[in-house]
């Protein structure tokens, strides 16, 4: 692929992804757009059931179907529109110009193949190299992720946690694509260890000039990591623009209440305000506003109308009808 003009690696339009299951619709996915420029990392934010994984395997789409189906007005890597895509072009682009870290290391690596085998794998179909050459690309890949080349021989049981999650990692980077999507990559790890990873990524990243989505419902490791972020619900994207205005600027119900659920590090006694109730089931969604339910800032109005995401200024938007009010109003600062 080469460089787009305007500027952009990614563009999603009015992206909707369901599953349609014998047991009803579920709508994981329900009109999303996302914007990524070069060298720039988004933070996708959210609980567990917003709609994050379903979205980045519908970038890459390997959304299975059936039962599910993609819908979408426009989904551009790097200016060429992917939905044309036969199943060949998908494969020379999957791992070298989009790759994909998966959320669980345990179960992303192949038990019955070295993970030399398995990070050159990728090297020899898409930097069309022999085998010799691609096993030593990736023993070099191996040493740039901290684990020592004489391991390649090794197999994923033979690893921890950690050392696995990097070598899904330099899988991923093998063929330095142009766009990372990393889901939750370090869920499974210990503080030092996600730590040690974080701090991996963002040297890769800064080495290779690769522009990330890190997908997390940790506001830690956003603040760490991400220059954008973009807050989903229910399917929806409810609040997003660049790291300072998202975070000193919050401006949705929901994610105040994201920043509300923290523990308090200047104020050890103060209780943690969790959000109330549960995220709604995506097969029964409610009607209007998804989070109404859950909202201590809600109306009738909220019940009734589906709010768009409108602009708060060139860097920041919100999707709640609420601003509609002039007075309406949230204003909380997390970074200093």
């Amino acid at each position: 692929m080469t460089k787009n003009n305007n500027g952009l690696i990614l563009e999603v339009n009015n992206l909707v992804v369901r599953y349609e299951t014998m047991d009803g619709i579920v709508r994981a996915v329900n009109g999303i757009d996302l914007k990524l420029g070069y060298k720039r990392t988004l933070g996708l934010v959210g609980e567990t059931g917003a709609g994050k994984t379903t979205t980045a395997l519908a970038l890459l789409r390997l959304v299975p179907d059936p039962p599910g189906i993609v819908e979408c007005e426009k989904l551009e890597i790097d200016g060429e529109n992917i939905l044309t895509f036969d199943s060949d072009k998908l494969d020379q682009i999957r791992g070298k110009d989009i790759s994909m870290i998966f959320q669980d290391p345990m179960t992303a690596l192949n038990p019955v193949y070295t993970v030399g085998e398995q990070i050159a794998e990728s090297i020899e179909l898409h930097e069309h190299v022999s085998k010799t050459e691609a096993l030593k690309r990736a023993g070099d890949m191996l040493e740039l992720v901290g684990i020592p080349r004489s391991r390649a021989n090794d197999y994923p049981h033979q690893f921890s946690g950690g050392m696995k999650q990097r070598v899904v990692i330099a899988i991923a980077l093998a063929c330095n694509p142009q766009l990372l999507l990393a889901d939750e990559p370090t869920t499974a790890l210990d503080v030092t260890i996600q730590a040690q990873v974080l701090e991996l990524m963002h040297e890769l990243k800064e080495k290779y000039n690769t522009s990330m989505i890190m997908i997390t419902h940790d506001l830690g490791i956003v603040a760490e990591i991400c220059d954008e972020v973009a807050v989903m619900y229910a399917g929806r994207i409810v609040e997003e623009g660049t790291l300072e205005k998202v975070f000193n600027h919050t401006k949705h119900p929901y994610t105040e209440g994201l920043f509300n659920s923290l523990p308090n590090v200047k104020d050890r006694k103060a209780k943690l305000k969790p959000i109330k109730g549960l995220m709604p089931d995506p097969m029964d969604l409610p009607p209007g506003c998804a989070f109404a339910p859950r909202c201590d800032y809600a109306t009738e109005a909220c019940t009734q109308k589906v709010p768009t995401l409108t602009s708060i200024d060139e860097a920041h938007r919100v999707a709640c009808i609420r601003y509609d009010e002039p007075d309406f109003h949230i204003e909380r600062r997390i970074l200093s």
